[in-house]
């Protein structure tokens, strides 16, 4: 067998796949998958997004690449933004979320930079192999699945918020649906440039003059200078100890993969594979722990050490045991037992759409869940902390389990429940995925469909609010898995509740 991929879509996984195919590695792959989402998941990434990937060879030598979006800014003596424009999202009639859009939500973008410093330092194939594909799935349009169906209906308040987003998705005037497809022509343009360029006309060239002034002439912060001046970042993973494994996951200054560390440390600690209650109990420690102190503390390089320190875990698992009694993600893994693990994300999209440049940028300066202290209060050049986690599960060193997931907050719920159901107990990587999810906001437990309800009933009997959905939801993440067992059989999981596909190549 020569790897396996999953992904978002059933385009997207498949574009990794023929690369596997073809003799690519699983880097090769993962960027295959990534540039053919640009068409196929356009609204949650796309060249104006950022990301990260985990690359993690047959030995378990690993490297994590951030190439997250940089607070805007750069030369500007006195940044005015122009208010911020808020959008309601229903993920369900009950369940709604605010999103903040418009110019002054724009970053600077890392995609393009990421996806070809990936290939150039571990790849074995060129972007202008990778590209076409991508290319023409945009000029064509990828068929509208239900998922993004659904997508495009509870999202259509933010790029209507624009007549070049509503241009951009309702070109006959009228939403479309599933069957139908949606071409972006412009996108396929940039996307051949792309390979037969580079991404320098992205960061110094025509286009990104193009949405510097763009978003400047709108009351946006993106200047020349912050464009020009972005770089990929590659950074030493972070870490836990679960069971008998090393999961590797993604540092400060993103948050999300220190409080997956922390949860699966508690989890750890605490022993009770399978207990939901155990489970809501950690996902809240792990909110309470998102303080002040937290937040100034992902700034310095020695914050993981003092955060994960044996005595402060002990004293929390403690605690929790007196108590007792968004986003696009691919994974593959090759035949070779290497592994890519990437996630992007234009947040929930800005409807900054720039004409003639097949860019529509992200709104990271608007995610609340982005911005705990306020908004544009990171410094310009610096990068915005995210909850993306791309990542790695290794026993006896050798990765066994690589993953990540959409879903803003809910990422790393997602993550820590789809892990413990590989380790504790004992699934493949799509029952993984499959099973029921509880994510916890402050007083309150959303569960899924079959979580168990005794639990429920005895969280409710300490005083917490629980929420029981009637059916799977895209609220609860889209975790996209790949896994190897200890004699070589290799699974993946696609997340159904965003459409997601594996694909495992022989």
């Amino acid at each position: 067998m020569r790897g396996v991929v999953a992904a978002g879509h059933e385009v997207t996984a498949e574009a990794g796949a023929d690369v596997l195919r073809a003799g690519g590695n699983a880097v090769d792959a993962a960027v295959a998958s990534v540039l053919v989402s640009f068409a196929a998941e356009s609204l949650l990434t796309g060249p104006g997004a950022g990301g990260f990937m985990l690359l993690t060879s047959p030995s378990g030598r690993s490297h994590l690449l951030d190439f997250f979006v940089a607070a805007p800014g750069r030369g500007l003596e006195t940044p005015e933004p122009a208010p911020l424009v808020p959008v309601e999202v229903a993920f369900s009639p009950e369940t709604i979320q605010v999103f903040n859009v418009g110019a002054s939500s724009c970053g600077a973008y890392g995609n393009p930079a990421g996806l070809a410093y990936a290939l150039e330092r571990y790849g074995t194939m060129a972007l202008g192999d990778l590209t076409p594909a991508a290319a023409q799935a945009a000029r064509e349009g990828v068929e509208v699945t239900p998922i993004q169906e659904y997508l495009l209906r509870i999202l259509a308040p933010i790029f209507r918020s624009t007549p070049e987003g509503t241009t951009l998705y309702e070109p006959d005037g009228h939403p479309v649906v599933a069957g139908q497809r949606l071409p972006m022509p412009e996108l396929a343009d940039l996307l051949d440039r792309l390979g037969t360029e580079g991404p320098g006309f992205l960061y110094e060239g025509d286009v990104a003059a193009a949405c510097s002034q763009w978003v400047l002439e709108r009351g946006g912060l993106l200047t020349s200078e912050d464009l020009a001046g972005y770089r990929v970042i590659e950074r030493a993973p972070g870490g836990a100890d679960f069971r008998d494994r090393r999961v590797l996951t993604n540092p400060p200054p993103s948050s999300g993969g220190i409080l997956i560390a922390d949860a699966l440390e508690l989890l750890d600690r605490l022993d009770r594979p399978g207990d939901t209650a155990t489970v809501a109990e950690v996902i809240a420690a792990t909110n309470r722990a998102r303080d002040h102190e937290f937040v100034q503390g992902l700034r310095s390089t020695d914050y993981v050490d003092q955060f994960l320190a044996p005595g402060a875990l002990d004293r929390v698992a403690g605690e929790i045991g007196s108590r007792l009694g968004s986003t696009t993600h691919v994974s593959v893994m090759d035949a070779d037992g290497g592994v890519a693990t990437v996630t992007c994300s234009n947040g929930s999209s800005s409807g900054v759409v720039v004409p003639g440049t097949g860019m529509h940028l992200n709104n990271m300066m608007g995610e609340e869940d982005l911005n705990p202290g306020g908004f544009h209060g990171h410094t310009p050049g610096h990068r915005v902390p995210s909850m993306m986690a791309p990542t790695v599960v290794l026993r006896g060193g050798k990765p066994e389990v690589a993953l990540g997931s959409a879903g803003s907050n809910r990422i790393r719920s997602a993550i820590v429940q789809t892990i413990a159901a590989v380790v504790d107990g004992g699934l493949d990587a799509q029952a993984a995925v499959d099973s029921p999810r509880v994510h916890v906001e402050g007083p309150l437990v959303d569960a899924e469909p079959g979580v168990d309800p005794t639990a429920l009933t005895a969280l409710e009997g300490r005083d917490w609010q629980v929420k029981r959905w009637h059916e799977r939801n895209l609220y609860f993440g889209g975790v996209q898995a790949v896994a190897r067992t200890a004699d070589g059989r290799l699974s993946g999981g696609g997340d159904p509740r965003r459409g997601g596909v594996a694909v495992l190549v022989n």
